[in-house]
């Protein structure tokens, strides 16, 4: 697992724990004479909204399966070399261990004719291909922003820095999360390549983590801890874990905005992805064809409060236009190394 929050972001846009649910399915030998899409995602990605279409326009049954985090759904992928499943949706730091595993399989976009509705900030993104072919279809996404209050702010902060500024000393929190942490002080320190770091560079992170630590009132953990410490201290600043702690913050009464920084936030974006050992590749591309309709965009932004990839102006009712000032999560150089220098800050 390359990154701490991502069940987190779940959890609080949708309310919910970790689920195993779906559609009742019937029995396996029953299954192999009928036509069935079986998926395996998160909750908020195979609504009825839009389930319920495909299985009209297909004459599909359609089983769910809902994980509770990115490990969770690796695990169950490699169990069974991705036989139990046709289609899956994860971000782009996952993609290489997928690949790697051969528990996925190249996407034939010419046979995903909404592909033309994906909007111009990921028609492009490098971490979902591989030697010119590509293994997964951008669906829905969002960021780990800069959170402040605008009472004290009138102004945006446009720049990470400000979180190392010593005259808000004590006003600040920040995310208790190795990976995060460290590429947050590569993004600042200007870094290209954020998750793929040299010894050096590693060693500069370090300092410029420790220099923050001294600032901070402290590190927290979770949505809500973030949510309550910010608002019971009444703080100004915060490395936050992503676009609903703004909403939470306002109904416990702060004037609280978010901010893309000039040297980008991190960024989650999922995707859907073919499994290798799907049993009907044709129904997965209808699927992944479906979920590319722009009213499904629309809904997964206005009822569901994610990033889309189809409606621009979806994403622009809910503030979210900023895909394109992103750094996209990617699997790093050293898990382990980064778990050891953020343990190294958090000592100091």
């Amino acid at each position: 697992m390359t990154k701490a929050p991502s069940v987190n972001r779940r959890e609080f846009a949708l309310g919910s724990a970790a689920a195993l649910a779906g559609l009742v399915a019937a029995p396996a030998i029953a299954r192999a004479a009928s036509k069935e899409l079986r998926i395996l995602t998160w909750e908020g990605y195979a609504e009825p909204d839009w389930v319920n279409p495909f299985k009209e326009a297909t004459g599909a049954d359609v089983s769910i399966v809902y994980t509770g985090s990115v490990d969770e759904m690796f695990a169950k992928m490699q169990g069974s070399k991705g036989a139990d499943f046709d289609v899956v949706a994860f971000d782009t730091s996952s993609f290489k261990r997928y690949i790697d595993g051969s528990l996925i399989q190249p996407i034939d976009m010419g046979k995903v004719a909404n592909a033309g509705n994906i909007i111009p900030e990921f028609k492009s993104v490098d971490a979902i291909t591989r030697d010119s072919k590509q293994y997964g279809v951008p669906f829905a996404w969002g960021s780990l922003p800069l959170v402040y209050d605008a009472t004290a702010f009138p102004q945006a902060p446009d720049s990470w820095s400000v979180m190392w500024d010593p005259q808000y000393a004590q006003q600040m929190i920040a995310l208790d999360d190795a990976n995060n942490s460290i590429v947050l002080a590569a993004l600042l320190l200007g870094f290209p390549e954020p998750y793929n770091l040299s010894d050096d560079q590693f060693e500069q992170v370090k300092q410029k983590l420790i220099e923050q630590k001294k600032l901070l009132l402290t590190y927290y953990a979770g949505f809500d801890e973030g949510v309550k410490l910010f608002a019971d201290n009444k703080l100004k600043l915060m490395f936050s874990m992503g676009e609903p702690q703004v909403a939470a913050l306002k109904a416990k009464g702060v004037n609280a905005a978010l901010s893309i920084p000039k040297e980008k936030a991190i960024g989650w974006l999922d995707c859907w992805v073919i499994s290798a050992g799907a049993q009907n590749v044709d129904l997965a591309n209808q699927w992944i064809n479906a979920c590319l309709d722009k009213k499904v965009g629309n809904l997964l932004s206005t009822k569901k409060s994610y990033g889309n990839t189809t409606d621009a102006e979806a994403n622009k009712s809910i503030g979210m236009t900023y895909g394109d000032r992103l750094a996209w999560l990617l699997t790093p150089e050293n898990f382990e190394k980064r778990v050891a220098v953020w343990n190294e800050v958090k000592a100091s």
